[in-house]
Formats: C-alpha cells, sequence, structure tokens
C-alpha cells in the first residue's frame, strides 16, 4: 500500500539526466509549486514507454495547473538518459538507483517479472506545502494511474 492521503510527502535528492543532468530534489517546490510523482518500473518496456511518451505531450497541461511532473524509476541515470532520447520523452525522470524512495513511498514491487524488485507504477500530488493530496499504486505494472482524477486535484489545488 503507497502512503496515505495527508501523509508529509518523504523528501528526496535523487540524480537526473534527463532533460539536463541535475540533482531533483522534491522540497525545492515546497512553497513554489505542486508536484506529481509518478513512480514507474523500468526503462526500455512498452507500457513505461507509453506513459512517459503521453506525460510529455501533456506536459503543458501539468504546467498550466502549477505542477511539475517528476517521474521516478530504479534504472541507472544513464540507461533512463538513452531510454528519454529514443523515446523522446520530455519528462524528469530521476534514478532511485538505490531504491530508498521507492521503499520511503511504500510502493516496491518485489520480483518484477523476476528480474528482481523494481518501482511498482504509482502517482502522487504533492502540494506546495510537501502534503500528499492523491496517492495510488496500480493494481499491476499494466495499468496506468488515474490520470483524470490527478487533475482534477491539481485543478482544485490550483485554486488556492
Amino acid at each position: 500500500m503507497p502512503i496515505p492521503i495527508g501523509s508529509k510527502a518523504p523528501d528526496f535528492s535523487l540524480k537526473s539526466k534527463t532533460p539536463v543532468d541535475a540533482e531533483v530534489t522534491l522540497s525545492n517546490n515546497f512553497g513554489k509549486r505542486n508536484t506529481l510523482l509518478l513512480f514507474f518500473p523500468f526503462v526500455f518496456t512498452r507500457v513505461c514507454a507509453d506513459e512517459m511518451c503521453d506525460m510529455t505531450v501533456d506536459l503543458d497541461a501539468y504546467a498550466a495547473l502549477g505542477a511539475d511532473v517528476i517521474a521516478i524509476s530504479v534504472d541507472s541515470p544513464f540507461s533512463q538518459a538513452a531510454w528519454a532520447k529514443q523515446e523522446e520523452i520530455g519528462v524528469t525522470i530521476a534514478s532511485d538507483f538505490n531504491k530508498t524512495v521507492t521503499k520511503a513511498y511504500e510502493v516496491m514491487f518485489p520480483m518484477l517479472a523476476k528480474v528482481g524488485d523494481a518501482s511498482a507504477r504509482a502517482a502522487f500530488v504533492v502540494d506546495k506545502n510537501g502534503t500528499i493530496q492523491y496517492s495510488e499504486q496500480t493494481p499491476t505494472p499494466l495499468d496506468m494511474p488515474n490520470f483524470g482524477a490527478i487533475k482534477s486535484v491539481l485543478a482544485k489545488l490550483a485554486k488556492k
């Protein structure tokens, strides 16, 4: 079960090479912007590519709702960067290579595809105060989060 709505979002700093080489820190948005966190299992998989390509197309809509989008997987930042280039993904993707953030958000999927532990497909909306306002882990890694519900929560937060 992912950490619930109303919880304080665990802060993190993770390495990213997409779209630029940077350190991604959740608390940098506190007091400024809401954040949509998207956990996904693995790069170079079709369902994950579909999700991130759709998000790339929709980034302006999330920006209009006052939200940054950060995607997180347990892959290395180097493989994330190669995949993002290949798939033309514009979403910021952060590497949780040591799985500490995945564990903190309680969305670990053990032995996915008999390969190893990975992030489950999950979504969290973190408000400007660092509080989780939306929390979802999909039933299977093949299912997508409820993006309609996510946008609804972000729209309500944008009015505050």
